[in-house]
């Protein structure tokens, strides 16, 4: 069995000088494939040197998150777009907009998202979408934009049935992590009757570990209870999901 996390900060401070044990853990215990979403320019050596160094297992993405969008974003979206352009990346990401943690930069976040959405249609590659209290302006935005070459994750998917059926209808997937095990997430109700075909897994490590490492540091290889919870939740084998998210991510990603 093979799972694909779609979703993972690998080279993240949390993970430290147990990176590269983590990583093989996860190996072994069937979690082959990485996704490295990006944050801003400070992440990028981080993320590039766990592509190199495990090219078979860790795949990046270029981007700038929404909560780092400040007062320099322009310089950083300039940074993405050279990298893009010089490097193989297989995503645009992580890019949205998060309306949490702050507003101060708020259309500033809109500005950088349109931008990068195009380069991603561009470029044909799919995008991370980190759409935190902000699922609906996101939708309304890729419906607006009407972009061709248009797919990739709602990552950390925290909306409506109604918003599921959307995003699918767009030709977007829904990235499924460890709060589909919390209890009253409510995620479990709606993913009940989401095909398959359009869920892909991802830890979003070192955040959000599921049960029952609630709290704790996240890591790749707890990627296998997520896919466990969501054979429960559909009554399906374990077998079927892994198969089926592990083909969805590599068609996607083109892994």
């Amino acid at each position: 069995m093979k799972l694909v996390d779609t979703h993972i900060h690998l080279y993240a401070e949390e993970y430290g000088e147990l990176q590269n044990e983590l990583i093989n853990n996860a190996i072994e215990a069937g979690v082959t494939k990485f996704i490295l979403p990006n944050i801003d320019s400070t992440s990028v050596t981080g993320l590039n040197q766990l592509t190199q160094k495990y090219p078979n297992n860790c795949f990046g993405m270029m981007g700038l998150h929404p909560c780092y969008v400040i007062e320099n974003y322009q310089e950083e979206l300039a940074c993405v777009k050279q990298l893009l352009q010089s490097h193989k990346y297989f995503a645009v990401g992580e890019i949205g907009m998060d309306k949490y943690w702050s507003l101060d930069f708020i259309t500033q976040q809109e500005e950088a998202l349109r931008t990068q959405l195009k380069w991603a249609s561009e470029m044909d590659l799919p995008v991370s979408l980190h759409t935190r209290n902000a699922t609906r302006e996101v939708i309304d935005i890729i419906s607006e934009l009407n972009l061709p070459n248009r797919k990739g994750v709602f990552h950390c998917f925290g909306g409506t049935f109604e918003e599921a059926k959307e995003i699918i209808n767009l030709g977007y997937h829904l990235g499924i992590g460890g709060v589909v095990t919390f209890k009253n997430s409510g995620l479990d109700v709606i993913i009940k009757d989401i095909p398959i075909e359009k869920l892909v897994l991802e830890t979003d490590g070192p955040y959000l570990a599921p049960m029952p490492f609630r709290g704790k540091r996240n890591d790749p290889k707890y990627l296998r209870i997520i896919a466990e919870k969501i054979a429960s939740i559909k009554n399906i084998s374990l077998e079927l999901v892994a198969s089926t998210t592990t083909n969805n991510a590599n068609q996607l990603f083109g892994l």
